[in-house]
Formats: structure tokens, C-alpha cells, sequence
């Protein structure tokens, strides 16, 4: 009875790192006024009949804060690689000289770096429900021991260990939702 208790605390717990996992990929790939190679990993680019992420068919670097450099592995590939960013939903404009690929990323507005700190707080919020709607799933497990013989003893426990556990998550997608913000809002 108490491995099964202590397998659905472990359940809800992977499934708030997943959550947090999810919501750092998810504010790595917003735009925060510095060049950020991530910002790219949507784009797919047909390299001998596959679709292949840029990074497998480039090699992608930031020499500076505004910059993003892609340099083919193949000179053959740069009018698809710019024909993917332009067709992309990034934003950006590709130049080349023939060799490498430059995005300049232009300086946010005010406005823009608003927008943006709402994006990352809609994806706070669904962090924040799925955390929470792990803890609920965990409880209701629980719940469902005591009709099986657990004790409501063990069972309390158990529901106040899992929400110091869910408390822990939600500290972590907060701090990474303020790091990110301070990101986007320094000028």
C-alpha cells in the first residue's frame, strides 16, 4: 500500500520536472533582445530529402549580442537555409555574402519587450496548471488508498508531502519566469 503511495508521488513529481523542463525550452526560444541560437530550432532545412534541424546542417554562432552567424557545411545549402528563416515565423531577415549567413536582430521596443513578458507569463501559467493538476492527480490516488486500507494518517502525510514537493515546482517556474523577464526588460 505505501509503495503504491510513494510510486504516485514520484509519478507527480516527474511530471513537474517535465513541467519545468518544458517551460525553459519554451522561454529559451522567445526573443529577449540577444542573439540566441535557440531562437532557430524550429527551422527545418530538406538536406538530402530529410527535414533537418539548421543545427545538423550548419554550424550556428553568436559573435556578438545582436548577431546570429550560420555558416553551411555545404554552399549549396544557403539559399534554402535563407528561403527556411524567411518562410519562418521569426521575424528576421537573412543577408549572406556568399559564405555566411547574418541575422542582426533589431533593438526591442518598449512595447514589444511588454508583449513578450506576457508570452512568457501565459507560458508560466500553463507550467503552473500542469504542476498543480499533478499534485490534484496525486491526491486523488491517495484518496483512493484510503478505500483500499491506507490510513488517513499516512494519506495526510502523504498529501502534505507532495505539496511541498508541488510548493518547490511552482518556486522554480517562478524563478525562471523572473530571470527571463529581467532578461527581456534590460536594455
Amino acid at each position: 500500500m505505501e509503495d503504491e503511495l510513494s510510486l504516485y508521488e514520484a509519478a507527480a513529481e516527474e511530471q513537474m520536472q517535465n513541467s519545468v523542463a518544458h517551460l525553459d525550452d519554451t522561454l529559451q526560444h522567445i526573443r529577449a533582445g540577444k542573439a540566441n541560437p535557440r531562437l532557430l530550432d524550429p527551422i527545418k532545412i530538406d538536406y538530402y530529402g530529410t527535414l533537418s534541424p539548421l543545427s545538423s546542417c550548419a554550424t550556428v554562432v553568436t559573435p556578438d549580442a545582436r548577431t546570429i552567424a550560420i555558416t553551411p557545411w555545404e554552399k549549396k545549402l544557403i539559399g534554402d537555409i535563407e528561403r527556411a528563416i524567411i518562410n519562418s515565423n521569426i521575424g528576421l531577415t537573412p543577408s549572406n555574402n556568399g559564405e555566411t549567413i547574418r541575422l542582426i536582430l533589431p533593438p526591442l521596443t518598449e512595447e514589444r519587450r511588454r508583449d513578450l513578458c506576457k508570452q512568457c507569463k501565459v507560458e508560466l501559467e500553463e507550467a503552473k496548471m500542469s504542476i498543480r493538476n499533478a499534485r490534484r492527480e496525486a491526491i486523488e490516488e491517495f484518496k483512493k488508498l484510503i478505500k483500499k486500507g491506507l490510513s488517513e494518517d499516512i494519506e495526510k502525510d502523504a498529501e502534505e508531502e507532495i505539496q511541498k514537493v508541488h510548493d518547490k515546482y511552482i518556486a522554480k517556474v517562478d524563478s525562471l519566469y523572473a530571470a527571463k523577464e529581467k532578461e527581456i526588460m534590460t536594455v
